[in-house]
């Protein structure tokens, strides 16, 4: 298997361990984690039987996790992550819904959870601020799975950072936000060890590689298979997709 097709192990150490600071080092993100949740909170299924099966790709410290178990009660979530420092926080955060029964954590990349998934046997995949992070190869893998373990009428719904089509524009945007971790890191926290480790994160994030804009995206979405591709919210970086498994 080429690099382009494999998992990455991304966060580990501190970076991992205090990745709760993110609404202070991007505030944009733990509002996506509501935005995600909300789109779920008024998704209604085209054909209703009983408790909803969601899926979320990146659980990482739980916030999305929280805020879509906390959406509606008739929904049992299934979590997945491959780093044990986030999963170590996540179950923390979680226990009460994990003695509950309502959400099962496991540590495994994306693709290999979709892939051990029956087809047709998942309501909603949510996630948030997870597939930008995959190699181009790996995320065109994880978003046909997707597609092929959805329901059909089935949903999936992505709150992620979506780079701006227009190069100039987006080079402006990440400038800004590079800004703003200098801001943060040195004249807020004091902290230039994180400073260091989130502009090589964000360097990764901007790489050929890993680039996720946003019109191919929906064209791949569509080619995929996908109906009902749909931009929801968009500012900045910062948006709400979503695509249905059609009925077939």
């Amino acid at each position: 298997m080429s690099q382009q097709h494999q998992a990455e192990h991304l966060f580990h150490g501190s970076f991992a361990e205090e990745y709760q600071l993110l609404h202070r080092i991007c505030p944009p993100a733990a509002e996506m984690s509501r935005r995600v949740a909300d789109f779920v909170a008024h998704w209604q299924s085209p054909e209703p039987s009983g408790p909803l099966t969601l899926l979320e790709l990146g659980c990482g410290t739980g916030i999305t996790t929280s805020a879509l178990l906390g959406s509606r009660s008739d929904i049992r979530v299934f979590s997945v992550d491959n780093a044990p420092a986030m999963l170590s926080q996540a179950r923390a955060h979680l226990a009460e819904s994990i003695s509950e029964g309502r959400l099962e954590l496991r540590q495994i990349d994306a693709l290999g959870a979709l892939q051990s998934l029956e087809s047709n046997s998942i309501d909603i995949v949510a996630s948030a601020y997870t597939l930008h992070n995959f190699l181009f190869g790996y995320r065109h893998q994880v978003l046909a799975e997707i597609r092929r373990v959805l329901k059909p009428g089935g949903v999936f719904v992505n709150g992620d950072r979506y780079a701006l089509d227009d190069p100039a524009a987006h080079l402006a945007a990440t400038q800004e936000e590079l800004r703003g971790y200098f801001r943060v890191f040195l004249g807020e926290m004091k902290r230039p060890d994180l400073l260091e480790q989130w502009v090589v994160h964000l360097f990764g994030d901007e790489s050929e590689e890993h680039i996720m804009r946003l019109t191919p995206v929906l064209e791949e979405m569509a080619l995929l298979g996908f109906g009902e591709v749909t931009v929801h919210y968009r500012d900045g970086v910062n948006t709400l997709v979503s695509g249905v498994n059609p009925w077939r």
